[in-house]
């Protein structure tokens, strides 16, 4: 199967892409770039005035769901912050919605799934064909392509089938993933089902936004660490698989990443996944020598270190700078999202002081 993508280059399964794109995009291929490109998850989010301005008019899923605001909030924090990729904003859980899950946001609690999936009736109940109402991420997708041309990545994303799967059986945030672990073990027909018409709709979500413009997609598996090395072996590290390898015959990079994953990236980097992330709880050089220098990393700034002084700030970017030793397929980034209240201008400068690194290395 052959695809191609924004940048006019195709790529076919089992072979090498041979996508030229942006700084971000070579990096994900682990080919040569003049610099290190930054970016980081969440970056437009409520410790930007900007974005708390549209929150004050719009709840977050109105966001996602008008393409001219979703792509606006995207350039806005792009552009603001100088980084070398665009990330869609949307969220993990619009699939729910067209599979039959209704799900809101409540203040205080997170998401929300009215109804969750504890049944084998219930996963039988979910739908598969309706990703094409997603298509509002697209077209904002469309827009923020259109709107960077060859200046930036434009980053597409979904959730990974394991921790959709999480939210739908839980209903929402969990400590413990009781519910989802019963159904994992103890009817294996229901989780595989479950799993397979995931990976159904969000292989056709995810080719969605390639069509769009999408020059990357981000799988996030932001539950995934509550597996243990063996469970992950055996009820979710296949369902990745599949979906990284469709997205990969659409002819993109995938990133995927996990949270909490130390004992998990060796055999997350086994799904074949361009790019693995990597999160701040180990030194990024121990955390690439686990997925296997055969795979590009982004990360590992703790999120936090972001409101330490401008020094310490300093002193742990050049730490994770050194520690990727100037290899190709570095992508500097956090281990996790910005978090509220985060000062601008810290991030500003963490986007400087990735950018002059390689300078003052050229220079001697």
């Amino acid at each position: 199967m052959e695809t191609v993508g924004r940048n006019g280059a195709a790529t076919t399964a089992n072979q090498d892409s041979v996508l030229e794109g942006t700084r971000f995009v070579r990096a994900c291929l682990r080919k040569p770039v003049d610099r290190t490109p930054v970016w980081f998850l969440r970056q437009a989010g409520r410790y930007m005035q900007e974005y708390r301005d549209v929150r004050k008019h719009h709840t977050l899923v109105e966001i996602c769901k008008q393409p001219d605001i979703a792509s606006e909030v995207t350039i806005t924090a792009a552009e603001k912050l100088g980084v070398d990729a665009a990330i869609i904003f949307a969220d993990l859980l619009l699939p729910l919605e067209p599979m039959g899950l209704p799900f809101e946001f409540q203040a205080g609690e997170g998401p929300v799934v009215h109804l969750p999936v504890r049944t084998p009736d219930d996963v039988k109940a979910l739908r598969t064909d309706r990703a094409a109402d997603l298509a509002y991420v697209a077209r904002a997708i469309e827009k923020v392509a259109a709107h960077f041309g060859d200046r930036l990545g434009v980053i597409g994303f979904c959730g990974a089938p394991y921790t959709l799967a999480s939210y739908m059986i839980e209903g929402g945030g969990s400590r413990n993933y009781v519910f989802t672990k019963q159904m994992m073990y103890g009817d294996g027909t229901s989780w595989r089902t479950l799993l397979d018409k995931l990976v159904t709709v969000l292989t056709d979500y995810c080719r969605l936004q390639v069509r769009a413009g999408a020059d990357v997609i981000q799988i996030f598996d932001s539950w995934v660490g509550s597996l243990s090395l063996s469970d992950y072996r055996d009820y979710a590290f296949e369902a990745s698989k599949r979906l990284v390898q469709a997205v990969q015959d659409m002819g993109v990079p995938v990133i995927y990443f996990g949270v909490e994953t130390a004992g998990l990236l060796a055999q997350m980097a086994a799904t074949g996944a361009d790019v693995v992330g990597l999160d701040w709880r180990q030194p990024l050089d121990v955390g690439w020598r686990e997925v296997g220098h055969t795979h590009a990393v982004q990360g590992n700034l703790d999120p936090i270190t972001l409101f330490a002084p401008i020094e310490v700030i300093e002193s742990r970017v050049k730490e994770i700078l050194r520690a990727a030793g100037g290899r190709p397929g570095h992508i500097f980034n956090l281990g996790h999202g910005i978090v509220p209240n985060t000062p601008v201008e810290n991030v500003q400068a963490v986007v400087r002081m990735v950018r002059d690194f390689r300078l003052e290395n050229q220079n001697g």
